[in-house]
């Protein structure tokens, strides 16, 4: 079992403490606007419970849902909050029209969290290729996950595969910018015909 704390309360905190709390984890819901999180809790059931915004997360592994341009902010704002946690970059810095990545393109915004973070905090990106249907709708899905610690993503791994997709390592959080660019690609493709119902995956022959 895992102790996951989501800080935001949209449609991705939803899903994964959904699938998370179906898997049997812990989950705590932290939000800027408490009443937003208490909802969301209400929402989840299943013994989820509303965190302290800015106080230090329950949780071994810290989702980061908020929007991106939010993103960086936050975590300066939680600080030594964050101190020793996973954090998990879901986000994707799309342009106003998601046309195009809205940073620079020798970074991502996973590298600026890690950046604006305590420095033993462990920053993960993942879970920005799947749409939110797509993941709350079951799996197995593969999840690509990019960061400098092994046992980070290890344990990230094991979450996964508890909520029944798929962990695939795609390498350090350089790569990150690239899982940035790779949804941007998704939803060139859902726009152009295929819908929100697809995800990228890899074909290993059924391995």
């Amino acid at each position: 079992m895992t102790s996951i704390s989501i800080i935001g309360s949209g449609n991705m905190a939803g899903a994964i403490g959904a699938l998370a709390l179906k898997g049997g984890d812990t989950v705590e819901i932290s939000a800027r606007d408490a009443a937003k999180a208490a909802s969301l809790v209400r929402t989840l059931g299943g013994g989820a419970t509303v965190g302290t915004w800015g106080a230090a997360p329950a949780g071994d592994i810290v989702v980061l849902a908020v929007l991106f341009e939010s993103a960086v902010d936050v975590v300066r704002e939680y600080g030594e909050a964050l101190a020793g946690k996973i954090v998990v970059d879901i986000t994707n810095p799309f342009s106003p029209t998601a046309t195009g990545l809205a940073v620079p393109h020798d970074t991502s915004v996973a590298q600026l969290i890690a950046a604006a973070a305590p420095a033993d905090t462990q920053v993960v990106k993942a879970f920005n290729t799947l749409f939110r249907d797509v993941l709350a709708s079951g799996g197995p899905r593969d999840v690509f996950m990019a960061g400098d610690s092994a046992d980070a993503k290890a344990s990230l791994a094991a979450f996964i595969t508890l909520i029944g997709h798929r962990p695939r390592d795609v390498g350090d959080l350089g790569m990150a910018h690239w899982l940035e660019g790779a949804s941007l690609l998704e939803m060139g493709l859902a726009r152009s015909g295929l819908g929100f119902g697809l995800s990228l995956g890899v074909d290993l022959g059924g391995k």
